[in-house]
């Protein structure tokens, strides 16, 4: 879409029809990452007792907090997936197919028995329903932030792109809402009975409000643009690997300086080590999760904020002065949450997240416009999921196995604080191409590499 407010194909944009699109990538997003994150909440707080009890109280944890983990390595094989498909058929029809298979995920593992009723079947069948979201996850974000910022006016893809990376923090809000009301109508045992169930099982509701408005999106102009031409990649993912490999992992390394950083809230570390009885805060598990749920906020408003301020001064400045804020909520996370005080737990949290959402508001933008039009879906869906393997997929993991080995956070922070280095020195070797033309008709100058120092990525 040009600034003039026609699509690539010719066709007059609307502001109906893009306020359908954002809103429809807002609502699609966020059930998506709704049913992603009930269960990294789940798995710090009931599934190492449910399902991995017989492994000893130390091993059944990082067992639970593993499982979120594994789904990380399958995103790749949803990336490749949803990227092939959807170069070669359109976003929409595999946004609507990678909704209706993390639903049908979410709603089964709230129907799963467990360990005891069962035996080993039960966590066996935990992990394969995990995978199964994995997949999902890998294939969403790339589908929503392409229908996003293909849309958008020129000079308002910071604006649009941050509306599919909003549903980060509105799934984080909703799933630790919902957990948190569960924590209230069933305490105690009658939690770890039935209580947890819940929120899985309000999955298909979600999801049917979900389809619904991701089926009345129209599809992307610049995909609509290239079908039209006939000039959609055969083999989109062997083009991108064979031109544009090193754009990927630097792209990678970028999204992962953020993601292993926020899965210290999201994948559910900081709720497992502020609510265990035995650790050095206990705190009750309601009041955690309602202070999560209002970090939420400050991580939703900061990435919205960012995203709007990257098309004024850039994708590149805005994300430098993320990685300094991130750094800054890193170091000061740990010192908060160990005063044992729900307000400093809290007031940790939502510091960390003005420099997440900074650090994730113009993502959509600027993987857009990292990669040509005619393997775009692949190239951002890959880098994304590549990136979340490297950041976010056991970050909980080694941060609990850092704490048993060295009996201290500050091993945590320093682990945190390397990975938001390894972002800021990827995000520099990245030139800044906010407002580049995304259309088919401008390939040649997409090709150009935004690898400083490089010819070609």
């Amino acid at each position: 879409m040009t600034s003039t407010g026609f699509t690539p194909t010719g066709s007059i944009a609307s502001v109906g029809d893009r306020r359908r699109v954002v809103f429809a990538t807002v609502i699609g997003t966020t059930v998506e990452w709704y049913d992603f994150f009930i269960y990294a909440s789940a798995a710090a707080l009931v599934f190492g007792q449910l399902f991995f009890q017989p492994a000893g109280e130390q091993a059944a944890i990082l067992l639970s907090f593993a499982t979120v983990g594994v789904s990380f390595l399958f995103r790749p094989l949803g990336a490749f997936l949803a990227g092939h498909f959807g170069d070669k058929y359109g976003r929409r029809v595999v946004l609507v197919f990678t909704l209706i298979l993390m639903g049908a995920a979410t709603a089964l593992i709230g129907l799963l028995p467990t360990f005891a009723q069962i035996g080993v079947a039960a966590p066996m069948l935990l992990i394969f329903l995990r995978i199964v979201q994995g997949i999902s996850a890998g294939g969403e974000w790339g589908g929503a932030v392409l229908m996003a910022v293909e849309h958008a006016p020129t000079k308002k893809r910071g604006l649009f792109g941050a509306s599919p990376q909003l549903g980060v923090p509105l799934g984080l809000l909703l799933a630790s809402g919902v957990m948190a009301l569960m924590a209230v109508i069933a305490p105690g045992d009658a939690f770890l009975v039935w209580g947890w169930r819940v929120p899985f099982l309000l999955s298909i509701v979600l999801i049917l409000i979900g389809y619904w408005v991701r089926r009345t999106v129209e599809e992307s102009p610049v995909f609509a643009e290239l079908a039209a031409r006939k000039e959609k990649a055969r083999m989109p993912i062997v083009q991108l690997f064979r031109k544009h490999l090193l754009l990927v992992i630097i792209a990678a390394l970028v999204f992962a300086g953020n993601n292993a950083v926020g899965y210290m809230t999201t994948g559910g570390y900081i709720q497992n080590y502020a609510t265990n009885p035995d650790g050095p805060i206990g705190l009750e598990r309601g009041p955690v999760l309602w202070a999560v749920a209002g970090s939420a906020v400050t991580w939703l408003l900061s990435t919205f904020f960012a995203g709007w301020i990257s098309d004024r001064i850039g994708r590149r400045t805005t994300y430098i002065t993320g990685w300094v804020l991130q750094l800054i909520g890193v170091v000061a996370l740990f010192p908060l949450v160990n005063t044992g005080s729900i307000w400093g737990l809290f007031g940790g949290v939502a510091i960390l997240t003005i420099g997440l959402g900074f650090t994730y508001g113009p993502q959509a933008a600027l993987y857009s416009e990292l990669f040509p039009a005619s393997i775009r879906f692949s190239g951002v869906s890959i880098s994304y999921a590549l990136g979340a393997i490297l950041g976010g997929a056991f970050a909980p993991t080694i941060a609990t196995a850092l704490v048993q080995a060295t009996g201290t956070t500050v091993s945590v922070t320093l682990y945190l604080a390397g990975m938001t280095l390894v972002g800021l020195v990827a995000t520099l070797l990245l030139r800044d191409r906010s407002g580049i033309p995304l259309g088919p008709d401008h390939e040649a100058e997409q090709e150009k590499s935004p690898i400083y120092g490089a010819s070609r990525a």
